[in-house]
């Protein structure tokens, strides 16, 4: 057998047992840069990081991925999605029926409710937003708070900001009287201590209440796999181990 035959049939055989290697989607994944702990751009890394940042790095094998995570602001994130400008979105985004007639949710990641926060020389118990009647109040757009609170017609004003960490500078200077916003977000960023003239308002009792999961565009074959993936981490504790590590349970 000549040499070229040799090398022709050892080539052949190399390929033959070899298993292909199978390219990982890349997915662009959108994310707010202002939803500490939940998703949140890292100053030191330059990157994005957070609760979800992390648990879709947890699934990205189950789904065969190889995710790119983009900053968008929180109310561009559902249009991004349904434009093609991004393909999943990692957010603290609340289930809703009216957000699900035009993207797919999974099922729930984590929940929680609002949390109330106004200056620290305010020494008035409040148990439930009405009892903010005729306050002006600071609320985050694109969020759940944002109706519910403007057809409540009980404010003097309901100012919409693009972030928590504007809502609070307002309260922080005496400009609002309160602000009702994601309540481990509103927590978390107070135990940063950038806003030393602002505290939470432990005595009140969340009234919008809701869950978070992964969003898809409408009928994305890959949601199966995400929800197989998210009941995975939650059995074996890599949800658990996430959310402590950020400080929540």
């Amino acid at each position: 057998m000549c040499f070229k035959s040799i090398l022709g049939f050892g080539l052949a055989a190399f390929l033959i047992g070899a298993a292909p290697v199978m390219a990982q989607d890349v997915v662009k994944v959108g994310s707010s840069p202002t939803g500490l702990p939940f998703t949140f751009l890292n100053t030191q890394t330059k990157e994005m990081d957070g609760v979800l940042v992390e648990v879709v790095k947890a699934i990205q094998g189950d789904l065969d991925i190889k995710p790119e995570f983009e900053t968008v602001q929180f109310s561009a994130l559902v249009p991004s999605l349904t434009s093609g400008k991004i393909d999943m979105i990692a957010s603290a985004m609340f289930i809703t029926a009216e957000r699900a007639k035009v993207v797919d949710f999974s099922d729930p990641v984590y929940g929680y409710g609002e949390g109330l926060f106004v200056p620290s020389s305010d020494e008035v118990t409040y148990t439930k937003y009405e009892d903010l009647k005729g306050k002006t109040i600071g609320v985050q757009v694109g969020t759940t708070f944002v109706d519910l609170f403007q057809k409540s017609g009980l404010f003097s004003e309901v100012k919409i900001y693009k972030g928590i960490p504007d809502i609070m500078a307002d309260v922080n200077a005496g400009r609002i009287d309160a602000g009702i916003a994601d309540g481990p977000m509103a927590a978390y960023y107070i135990a940063q201590g950038q806003f030393p003239k602002v505290k939470m308002v432990d005595s009140y009792v969340a009234s919008a209440a809701g869950e978070f999961g992964i969003a898809l565009r409408k009928g994305d074959e890959r949601m199966p796999k995400v929800n197989e993936a998210i009941k995975r981490i939650k059995t074996d504790g890599t949800l658990d181990a996430i959310l402590k590590k950020f400080g929540l349970k």
